[in-house]
């Protein structure tokens, strides 16, 4: 007997929602509970929250997460993500138009990015695109115009070559990890480059780094 086009598709696993901002948190945990293929939608507010809930309750089907968390960028949530949980749908967002955060999050395995500033149909439909198997990259409307980037050296910041280095992968969303793997360092080397180069931009963390550098484009020696 043939379906009616009319048939709600059939619901199947929850969502995780990972943002750092516990109205942001909420308010997309909420909408998202409502969408007809998914059967619940649960928040948190950290990486580690989210990896115990994967012990506690199993992988969700689809996972939307903040690509930049209070001590980072979250790609190395999203290894491990994909590491514990190899079928998860991953959605990227982020309030970020910046293109390296579209790239980066691409590069590391999310299966769409979408910018906080869309509205609720749109989330709504780029969690289907992935949820069917598809992806959700798209030109981002809300990015500003970065072709008129200032360059600056890492000499102009007050860093060394080593640390311009550093602040470059920082800047990309790379972890400790991932750097020191890169520049053939020791993680301990890095995390001390890393406190040295946000001491020298006067920041608290990766995230205010980035804010303070937007708009302009850092140029290593090659």
């Amino acid at each position: 007997m043939a379906v009616s086009s009319d048939t709600p598709p059939a619901r199947s696993g929850y969502a995780l929602v990972v943002d750092d901002h516990p109205l942001v948190s909420r308010g997309i945990t909420a909408f998202i509970r409502s969408h007809p293929m998914l059967e619940d939608a649960v928040g948190v507010g950290s990486p580690r929250e989210a990896l115990q809930l994967l012990v506690d309750r199993g992988p969700p089907v689809v996972a939307l997460v903040d690509f930049w968390m209070a001590d980072g960028a979250s790609t190395g949530f999203l290894q491990d993500l994909r590491a514990l949980a190899p079928k998860v749908r991953i959605l990227t967002m982020s309030g970020d138009g910046h293109p390296t955060v579209r790239q980066s999050a691409m590069g590391y395995g999310a299966h769409g990015f979408l910018h906080k500033q869309e509205p609720p149909e749109v989330f709504a439909a780029a969690v289907s695109a992935v949820l069917g198997g598809g992806t959700w990259f798209g030109a981002d409307e809300h990015a500003p115009d970065w072709s008129r980037e200032v360059p600056v050296t890492p000499a102009s910041l007050g860093l060394t070559p080593r640390q311009g280095d550093i602040l470059a992968r920082m800047l990309e969303g790379h972890p400790n990890k991932q750097i020191a793997r890169d520049l053939n360092l020791s993680e301990y080397t890095v995390k001390e480059h890393v406190t040295a180069v946000l001491q020298r931009l006067q920041v608290r963390s990766r995230v205010e780094a980035v804010t303070k550098l937007r708009g302009t484009r850092l140029e290593l020696k090659p």
